[in-house]
């Protein structure tokens, strides 16, 4: 790709409370090895106490920044405001948690231009590897990607941490649904109404954002237990507009995912990481079932 040629993009990033991580999410933004023309960067306040205005008007000078409120309504939400408000040919979502690399937008750009219509998505990486929690959350999702993309150029599954669309295309689909006002499982919807309306989805490797999550047991925990919440509004969704019960994985799956800590060389960790991953599993399935008392909901047995 010629950097004259290089498409535009409208970079998202939903924040709330977290001024410092986005600060360093910034930043990162700021040092893309990708033409500052073509770029635009949309900050969502999803209701924030924070002020980020001194934050932001430090990247003017570098970026060209935008800077949106709203009353907090949930990251799925603060998307779609930012989309809304995007004028470039394609989407970028990243997280205020998350630097790209400098790479980042340019692996994205020739991925969507290799791949014209196709949602693009790449690699999240840890950098807390000294916290036992957030490498075992990201443990699963790095699970989860590698069982639900075997295919690079048939993908299923992507999360909204690294995940770019056609913007024309984005809106047809009617970008994130806003059901789970938390941020559990809205990625995982829309990659599945994405490739229900025919559209493909394609693996970018060399795009790479890095993760810095920080986690304790109870917010660990509860993670997982809002994802299992949120597992209950897809399937609500997705029983909605018609489309046939999600199977349940075969014992293998979870066999194999138990298994992952020691086939990814964690040492001495992966022990501890293996019992994690059991209980994030737990904490789903409570999520999952507490979410359906809640609701009375019959439609998912």
């Amino acid at each position: 790709m010629k950097l004259a040629e290089a498409p535009r993009f409208s970079i998202v990033i939903p924040t709330y409370n977290r001024p410092a991580q986005l600060a360093i999410c910034l930043e990162a933004c700021a040092g893309l090895d990708y033409p500052h023309d073509r770029v635009e960067v949309i900050v969502v306040d999803d209701g924030g106490n924070s002020p980020l205005d001194e934050i932001v008007s430090r990247f003017h000078r570098v970026l060209t920044l935008k800077l949106l409120r709203q009353e907090n309504a949930g990251p799925a939400a603060a998307r779609n405001r930012g989309a809304a408000e995007a004028s470039g040919e394609f989407l970028a979502f990243t997280d205020d948690d998350c630097s790209p690399a400098p790479n980042w937008l340019r692996a994205l750009a020739d991925q969507c231009l290799a791949s014209p219509g196709c949602a693009v998505g790449g690699q999240t990486r840890n950098v807390l590897t000294h916290n036992l929690y957030s490498t075992a959350s990201q443990l699963l999702i790095s699970y989860l990607f590698s069982y639900y993309n075997a295919v690079p150029g048939a993908a299923t599954f992507f999360p909204s941490s690294n995940l770019a669309f056609p913007l024309a295309r984005f809106r047809e689909v009617g970008g994130f649904d806003t059901t789970y006002p938390r941020a559990a499982g809205e990625d995982r919807e829309l990659c599945d109404r994405w490739l229900h309306y025919g559209h493909r989805m394609v693996y970018a490797a060399e795009a790479v954002v890095y993760h810095a999550h920080d986690l304790g047991f109870l917010s660990y925990w509860f993670q997982h237990f809002h994802y299992g919440q949120g597992a209950l509004c897809f399937h609500q969704v997705r029983a909605r507009r018609g489309h046939r019960r999600i199977k349940v994985e075969p014992p293998m799956f979870y066999l194999n995912m138990l298994r992952y800590p020691f086939a990814t060389a964690q040492g001495l960790k992966a022990p501890v990481l293996t019992l994690l991953l059991a209980t994030a599993q737990v904490a789903n399935a409570t999520g999952f079932f507490w979410e359906r008392t809640v609701r009375g909901d019959t439609t998912t047995s």
